[in-house]
């Protein structure tokens, strides 16, 4: 047994994956200027103590609204806060939320997706029918209900989406897990006595995992535009905590006289889902095989 185990089979599908991404990836200009963007959002906000010697919340009431100028490069807002200041920490609040709104749904969907496509029975109309509850509403009305039961904030906005969002996850796993599980090599896996965990861990995972990883690129753009939305309405990221949609909320109203306060964190909320959309379409052509 131990002779067969060292030998289990490794799919083709999946090596020729792993080739493709190290031979193709600087070639490919979707996923570079996509990785490029997110890489250049990430780093500003990561370095926002060094780009920007304001506090985000610092207010000067004596300069409101001020215009663009040396002193402050998009000006200040009602309570003298420097607006490029708030608009680099926001995305560091946004961006990371988004992060982990969507990393607990793909965790969680992936295995339930695992479970119930590998399994069937019991297991699967289970999860099915938690999902067709789940997709009986509207994304993100349901999220604004969750959030307005569970309070504004960042971990209520977390567990808003992950209660929603896992869903997806789990469709798109599960359905890559029926056709795979049929194939030669998870067969071939099978005679050799691997035991069923190790099947789905070390060989239908890993050629499932490829649509729900392109699928959470359009997913953070859709979690990001939730958070915006959320906060837009006031049930978000609660102030004076530095966010895009409170900074848009804030300026709306002033879109003809200081039109940066709303401006530029749209624009940032425009670059995230570019560069996210083309970081998807880019690893969508990486990750399958030739």
């Amino acid at each position: 047994m131990a002779t067969i185990a060292a030998t289990e089979p490794v799919p083709a599908r999946e090596i020729a994956r792993r080739r493709t991404f190290r031979n193709r990836w600087y070639r490919t200009p979707a996923f570079v200027a996509g990785a490029t963007i997110l890489l250049l959002l990430i780093a500003a906000s990561l370095a926002a103590p060094l780009i920007t010697r304001y506090d985000p919340n610092g207010q000067d009431l004596l300069h409101t609204y001020a215009h663009p100028s040396g002193a402050h490069w998009l000006g200040t807002d009602e309570l003298g806060r420097d607006v490029l200041t708030r608009l680099i920490y926001a995305g560091r609040v946004d961006l990371l939320t988004a992060f982990f709104a969507v990393f607990f749904p793909f965790c969680i969907g992936t295995a339930l997706g695992c479970l119930s496509g590998y399994y069937g029975g019991f297991s699967d109309t289970v999860v099915m029918r938690l999902v067709d509850i789940v997709v009986a509403f509207p994304f993100i009305v349901l999220v604004l209900a969750l959030v307005f039961v569970l309070g504004p904030g960042q971990r209520s906005i977390i567990i808003a989406i992950t209660i929603v969002g896992w869903v997806s996850y789990a469709r798109i796993v599960r359905g890559e897990i029926l056709v795979q599980k049929r194939l030669e090599y998870v067969l071939a896996a099978r005679a050799a006595g691997l035991s069923d965990a190790r099947i789905i861990a070390r060989h239908l995972l890993p050629n499932v995992i490829t649509q729900a990883i392109v699928f959470s690129m359009s997913d953070i753009v859709l979690s990001v535009l939730a958070i915006v939305t959320l906060s837009y309405l006031g049930a978000g990221i609660p102030p004076p905590t530095a966010d895009w949609g409170s900074m848009i909320a804030d300026g709306e109203s002033l879109i003809t006289t200081q039109w940066q306060i709303a401006t530029f964190p749209g624009i940032a909320i425009l670059l995230t889902g570019l560069g996210l959309s083309l970081l998807g379409d880019g690893l969508a052509d990486l990750l399958a095989p030739e």
